[in-house]
């Protein structure tokens, strides 16, 4: 099982999310004060689906349920569909911690 915590300080929410690999699929389940992310809170990402960032279930869904292109909770999905599918080593996001967007001269 993966689990990340974004913290979303634009928008002011933290969102906790989990998956875990099941046969073809990756399970994510979101816990978050979001309205948009709430109606996301269940998915079944098939893996071939995250591949390609135009062909792809994730932003699929983002898009149905209107999120912003700044929101960072479908990104954070990807990461943990890549660390359960094996195509992100665990060592390696382990190591680096996090990612981040930092804000200079904004």
């Amino acid at each position: 099982m993966t689990e990340v915590i974004v913290n979303s300080d634009v928008c002011g929410f933290v969102h906790n999310i989990h998956g875990i690999l099941d046969g073809g699929n990756i399970v994510i389940d979101i816990d978050s004060p979001c309205e948009k992310i709430q109606r996301m809170g269940h998915l079944e990402v098939p893996i071939l689906e995250t591949l390609d960032i135009k062909d792809n279930y994730v932003i699929d869904r983002a898009q149905k349920e209107n999120c912003s292109s700044n929101c960072l909770v479908p990104c954070a999905i990807l990461n943990v569909c890549k660390i359960e599918a094996g195509f992100l080593a665990r060592s390696l996001v382990k190591k680096a911690g996090g990612l981040s967007i930092e804000f200079k001269d904004a």
